[in-house]
């Protein structure tokens, strides 16, 4: 019998997310939802779907309506949701985590609003289980101009985390080498520690990204493999397993990814670890083997910290997503992780 945990989600924001006038349109979210749906591999498909809280997807100011509305939609294709992203960032309404009071008030503004459509999802049954995404919203170069811009973080963190507990959520920060205070592993974890709020703030681990995390990008001097590291089998998992020893106690929320270990932006966001499909010649992760260091702890139990995990692949070409054998080939690395680390209920 098939494992049936943890549950398999794609994510709806790829066809969001780099996209815009600058660059190729969006996918709409029926769109995304149809792709998801009709994925399969070896006669199993998707659970769920992941979603970004962000027109033309899901307004953050959608009514009660219009999420009853995509809900129906999201259960006709037998779907659920799963983690929502909050849209926190200065051009979405939001502003920075370590900014002045106006632009900290933005950003607890969007997390409250995201938490109340992830309340909602949750009380209209189609979304079982699954956190509210945030990150910091500031680039590494205006935080690293702030000595006290990890405690200003934290502070606005803990704020939101307030937020989040008065609607019955979990946060999870997202690792991004493009976040300033998240942009490195041990400042990850520093700023996880000064936020103290294990129960409500957690990590969210993406293979993409965090694969950067061991190479020191923007910041080099946490760079955990060496100089002249060419990809040894046997170092790569040492590293990891040290990132991940570090990380995954904290880790909530995990994204399956894989990564050629270059950065990429598109659209308006800023350069981050490149997504690259499973198959992809270049990819320096071996998925099911590598997702273990997230998925089982040092004795090689498995943590069964989160109900399901998601693929996420961002600044893909829309031609790239619009073909029905992405998505199985995808849905089929995501399959190898749940029979490699997954469990039955």
């Amino acid at each position: 019998m098939s494992n049936n945990f943890p549950k398999l989600h794609n994510a709806a924001w790829p066809g969001v997310v780099g996209k815009g006038p600058d660059s190729e349109p969006p996918i709409e979210l029926e769109t995304m939802l149809d792709l998801t749906a009709a994925a399969e591999h070896e006669g199993r498909k998707f659970d769920g779907i992941d979603i970004f809280l962000f027109a033309p997807h899901v307004d953050i100011d959608a009514s009660d309506d219009e999420l009853k509305r995509i809900a129906d939609s999201v259960q006709a294709r037998n779907l659920e949701i799963g983690s929502v992203v909050a849209p926190v960032w200065p051009p979405t309404d939001g502003g920075s985590a370590m900014g002045d009071a106006s632009e900290r008030e933005q950003f607890l503004t969007q997390v409250r609003k995201g938490c109340r459509i992830a309340q909602k999802f949750r009380e209209m049954g189609i979304r079982p289980h699954g956190i509210v995404r945030i990150d910091s919203a500031v680039d590494p170069g205006t935080w690293s101009a702030d000595p006290e811009g990890t405690d200003k973080i934290a502070d606005t963190f803990n704020k939101a985390a307030d937020i989040a507990s008065d609607h019955g959520e979990r946060l999870a920060a997202e690792g991004e080498i493009c976040w300033g205070g998240m942009h490195s592993w041990k400042e990850m974890v520093r700023l996880l520690e000064a936020v103290d709020r294990p129960e409500v703030v957690g990590f969210q681990a993406d293979m993409a990204h965090t694969l950067l995390y061991i190479l020191g990008y923007n910041a080099p001097e946490d760079r955990i493999v060496s100089e002249n590291f060419e990809w040894n089998p046997d170092e790569l998992n040492e590293a990891l397993a040290k990132l991940t020893s570090a990380l995954r106690p904290w880790t909530i929320d995990f994204h399956v990814a894989q990564n050629d270990a270059t950065v990429k932006g598109s659209g308006s966001h800023d350069k981050t670890g490149r997504h690259c499909l499973p198959n992809d010649p270049n990819g320096k992760l071996s998925i099911a083997e590598h997702a273990g260091h997230w998925l089982r702890d040092e004795n090689g139990d498995l943590t069964k910290s989160y109900k399901h995990i998601c693929w996420d692949g961002c600044m893909f070409p829309n031609d790239v997503m619009s073909d029905p054998q992405t998505w199985n080939d995808i849905l089929a690395a995501m399959v190898s992780v749940q029979d490699a680390h997954g469990w039955t209920e």
